[in-house]
């Protein structure tokens, strides 16, 4: 019985296989020219352009193909269209058109395979998500140089087909998943762009003395203060020895901090504790490398540990934490150190020797909070895209064969 482990109430009968070769009327190559600047009107999607992740058309860095080229009409995408990527680190890439995208014509590297009548596209768009499609590629694409997959094999490639109706409902489905992930991936990337935007204006450039965008009621000029004045400094120490899966305390480390907390190592003891409201700071980091003077901002004591080449931040009474999580993290004075050649590491007196613009304590509440707020946004719609996209994978695996 050829039957999916989840399915749609209504739906019995067995599924088939069928090859890509019978599902699409044809596999033709992408136009080979050049991109030129965006002329407002003809899109032109290259390999570089398929995103893995929720498969939408990239709107930045567009460009256009030469529209003088004989036959360039042939390559513009319609409904139905499936685009898939032949060679080197995107291969097996895939895109769906949508009507949403407008004019847009493919490029070199892709292969465009049109999905005939009698089959939903939404369906077998979905099915090069699917583990099957992910070992079909990695099989298929082995050569002696680069990797690849042809428009002949991509057209061997067998996948199981419901009726008409049942792929329409299961593509319905899943694009409608795909949505989500993207209005939580836009959201979260809109929330990102703001903190940036901000934190450019709510302190002040070089030179002055207060910034540009201020909570109404705050009308003091702000202070240049040296670190000491506002914080305590002190090192992490080695954990090589104590490291236990089973151990109570989290190793903070600069992979913890720079993954957000994803990776973790555990401790069996807390060789130096880190206490609520303290920072770790990040001492060390490879050439042009994304740890080097990051910030960790402590949300409980007894839990963690600080591990060497990492600083213990400790913000003096009338200086607010998250007020200077948020202005010692990747600062440009800490990054002005890496030179790109060799590993980053700071010292006690590069750290020491920062100095930055402070406003009066309940000012500094009221950012650190401002802030605070759309962490917690970024946060919450990464983390809801990352479950959707978790459920998806879940999905993809039981509702196909």
């Amino acid at each position: 019985m050829s039957k999916p482990k989840i399915r749609f109430n209504g739906f019995t009968e067995d599924w088939e296989q069928r090859k890509l070769g019978e599902i699409c009327e044809s596999f033709e190559y992408g136009l080979n020219a050049a991109s030129k600047e965006y002329d407002g009107e003809n899109k032109y999607i290259r390999i570089t352009d398929i995103d893995d992740g929720t498969h939408e058309f990239l709107q930045e860095d567009v460009t256009s193909p030469d529209m003088n080229l004989t036959g360039a009409e042939n390559y513009r995408l319609k409904y139905g269209d499936i685009l898939f990527a032949r060679t080197g680190a995107s291969v097996g890439k895939t895109y769906i058109y949508k009507h949403s995208d407008g004019l847009v014509y493919y490029a070199g590297f892709l292969i465009r395979g049109r999905v005939k009548d009698r089959f939903a596209p939404e369906f077998v768009f979905q099915n090069t998500l699917t583990g099957d499609y992910e070992k079909f590629i990695r099989i298929t694409s082995q050569r002696s140089g680069q990797p690849g997959v042809n428009a002949q094999e991509y057209a061997g490639y067998e996948i199981s087909m419901p009726t008409y109706a049942e792929q329409k409902k299961i593509g319905e489905y899943f694009r409608n998943l795909d949505n989500l992930i993207t209005l939580h991936q836009r959201k979260c990337e809109e929330t990102k762009k703001l903190k940036e935007y901000m934190l450019q204006k709510m302190f002040p450039k070089d030179g002055e003395r207060v910034p540009e965008i201020r909570f109404s009621g705050f009308t003091d000029d702000w202070e240049q203060r040296k670190f000491g004045e506002v914080a305590k400094y002190r090192n992490g120490k080695a954990h090589e020895n104590e490291i236990d899966i089973d151990g109570e305390y989290i190793v903070v480390n600069s992979k913890f901090v720079s993954t957000d907390g994803e990776v973790r190592k555990y401790s069996k003891s807390q060789n130096e504790p880190l206490y609520k409201n303290e920072i770790a700071f990040v001492l060390s980091d490879v050439p042009n490398g994304r740890a080097i003077a990051r910030t960790f901002l402590v949300d409980k004591s007894k839990k963690y540990t600080l591990n060497q080449r990492i600083a213990g931040i400790t913000p003096l009474e009338k200086t607010v934490p998250y007020y200077l999580h948020i202005r010692m993290n990747r600062n440009q004075y800490f990054l002005k150190f890496d030179d790109g050649n060799k590993q980053t590491n700071l010292s006690i007196n590069d750290v020491m020797n920062y100095e930055d613009m402070y406003p009066g304590y309940e000012e500094q509440k009221k950012i650190a909070a401002y802030f605070r707020t759309l962490d917690h946004l970024i946060t919450l719609h990464q983390r809801k895209c990352d479950e959707l996209k978790r459920f998806k994978k879940f999905m993809l695996k039981n509702m196909f064969l």
